[in-house]
């Protein structure tokens, strides 16, 4: 069949390569792409708030199936678009309808469907530009550091930690009245800090059954050890360790199960990915947050893992057939290093020349934000590479990623040399 990926990074360079490898797939067409997936996929320039565009494309070219990559098209509803529409409502659209990405769309949403189920997370209240009196009183009542996400879609940029309860004051002003992340930020969600080790659990679903894919931890912060400010992602490992059978077993009997069902007793249409953003305090797994499609970076080593053949497992979704289709995942040790240009996530400078974007038999260099310019592959946003590689175990899965980020070169590189670390001190 002919399929079409919706996105531009790392993520999506990773569908279209595992997508690229199954002889289900016909053609391969990826809109817009970037420097990386043009010898694996046929460009299209469409906008990705363009529904009318991509469905029209879809026509056209015959497509059956639309890998749904970044969350915005979701938000604003691109599988209803499809659905309600007599000559797209064939075409099947990996991904949530609107009502569904709402967990991801609003953070509010997201945690009174968690109150709703009983489904374990942080003590939590929610604010307006209105209520940030109430809000400032509620800081009170809550202990340092103090929790602040922006209700809507921020970039992965709009949860901030505040160290001290000034500055948690100074940054709920900054966020309700001078909309510091724009309309995201219209409305706050402050929660108590959750104190222990966090993880990503992810879960294909067709509505009423569902697969657990493999585990993996990411690092958000742009500083090693943990520090600075919040970005997309900086690195991921998986699997993860402490993430055993008995934990597991809590994960979906205490979260998983109820999310799915949740959604079902809702009659939410929801046939994708759930990312489950965990944190595990002290043996017991609590929701931090809820994506509606997979991670970035946590796919450049999950999908590496999975052997079985993506496009049968994504077909069933539609008939919620899912149970019929196995899933095998490689008995190994996946780890991922991003490379971002200097000053991200705040500003950094585009068009460097790149050079050393040369995979081997160690490692898989995945683009994000790149282009082509004159022949050359620039710098064209932050998160510009991911080097991942996979090992017997941890430690050699990130001697062969650094080997490979040590490889590559341009004017302002920056990375993080302490993924991985914190859960080597585990073993």
């Amino acid at each position: 069949m002919n399929i079409l990926v919706l996105g531009s990074g790392g993520r999506e360079h990773v569908f279209v390569k595992k997508l690229s490898e199954s002889s289900n797939c016909s053609q391969l067409y990826v809109a817009p792409g970037n420097a990386g997936t043009r010898s694996l996929a046929q460009h299209v320039d469409l906008s990705l708030s363009d529904f009318a565009g991509i469905g029209e494309f879809c026509e056209r070219k015959d497509v059956k199936m639309v890998v749904v990559g970044p969350e915005a098209p979701l938000v604003a509803g691109i599988t209803d678009y499809f659905l309600q529409h007599a000559t797209l409502s064939d075409i099947h659209v990996v991904g949530p309808t609107k009502a569904g990405a709402m967990l991801e769309g609003s953070k509010d949403f997201s945690k009174n469907f968690m109150l709703r189920h009983n489904i374990p997370t942080a003590t939590y209240a929610s604010f307006t530009k209105e209520t940030l009196n109430e809000g400032i009183a509620f800081l009170k009542t809550l202990s340092a550091p103090y929790v602040l996400k922006a209700d809507g879609l921020a970039a992965g940029k709009g949860v901030l930690i505040c160290e001290t309860l000034q500055q948690a004051e100074q940054s709920l002003h900054e966020m309700l009245t001078d909309e510091k992340f724009g309309d995201a930020s219209k409305k706050v969600v402050i929660e108590e800090f959750l104190r222990g080790i966090e993880l990503s659990v992810f879960v294909l679903t067709d509505g009423k059954n569902y697969k657990l894919l493999p585990s993996a931890k990411d690092y958000k912060r742009i500083g090693e050890g943990d520090t600075g400010l919040n970005t997309g992602g900086m690195g991921a490992v998986s699997p993860v360790k402490f993430a055993d059978a008995a934990f597991m077993e809590k994960v979906e009997r205490k979260i998983v199960n109820p999310t799915v069902s949740g959604l079902a007793s809702e009659s939410i249409d929801f046939k994708g990915f759930i990312f489950i953003g965990l944190m595990n305090v002290a043996g017991e797994p609590f929701v931090i947050e809820y994506n509606v499609r997979m991670g970035d970076p946590e796919t450049q080593v999950v999908l590496p893992r999975i052997k079985s053949d993506l496009v049968p497992l994504f077909q069933s979704l539609k008939t919620q057939e899912l149970h019929k289709v196995s899933l095998e995942v490689e008995d190994n040790v996946a780890a991922t290093v991003v490379l971002v240009a200097e000053g991200y996530p705040e500003t950094y400078k585009k068009g460097n020349v790149i050079t050393g974007l040369k995979n081997n038999d160690q490692y898989t260099i995945y683009q994000a934000g790149t282009a082509e310019v004159n022949q050359e592959i620039v710098t064209a946003g932050g998160r510009v590479l991911a080097i991942s590689a996979k090992g017997s175990h941890l430690q050699e899965a990130l001697d062969k990623a650094y080997q490979g980020a040590n490889s590559v070169c341009w004017d302002d590189i920056y990375y993080r040399k302490d993924i991985g670390q914190d859960l080597l001190a585990l073993e």
